[in-house]
């Protein structure tokens, strides 16, 4: 029997992980181009995230780049510990750390990265965005041992990882 792959099988060609998300399956209900993104899941373990490339407000869906591996910079809060809803210790962040998709109330405006595995409230982040990269456009460590938000290069782990 011959193999067949049949005209509507193929829906993402030359392995681009570039998929539209509706804002209502997206932990940030209002994405913005170049933010890091996370798409709700019935399982928090099993929530998947990318980077906004592209926004629609007419139809409400966004264009996330969920290939793994892309680097792209994205500001990190350099948080390790939350203590009674608020940060309470930080560390400078380097190539190899890990980065967390962190929705606490407490993160700054427009940030979605840090390097904490919990959020304010004690919970466990569920979602491991990626690592830091290295970049000979920055100088490493960053940050420091005082609150700090810097701009870095993360490679994501998106879809598949």
């Amino acid at each position: 029997m011959a193999e067949i792959v049949y005209a509507g099988y193929e829906i993402s060609s030359q392995n681009s992980g570039h998929w539209p998300v509706p804002y209502a399956r997206m932990t940030d209900t209002t994405p913005t181009p170049t933010n890091p993104a996370r798409v709700t899941a019935t399982l928090a373990q099993a929530q998947v995230c990318g980077t906004v490339m592209s926004i629609d407000a007419n139809t409400s869906i966004a264009v996330v780049d969920f290939s793994p591996g892309m680097v792209y910079m994205h500001s990190v809060r350099n948080v390790t510990t939350y203590g009674g809803a608020v940060e309470t210790v930080w560390a400078a962040i380097n190539v190899g750390d890990v980065v967390y998709y962190d929705a606490s109330a407490t993160m700054p405006a427009g940030v979605k990265l840090s390097l904490s595995p919990l959020d304010n409230t004690g919970a466990a982040t569920p979602t491991r965005f990626g690592v830091v990269a290295y970049s000979a456009r920055v100088t490493f460590p960053l940050a420091s041992v005082a609150a700090t938000t810097v701009r870095c290069p993360v490679m994501q782990r998106g879809a598949g990882a």
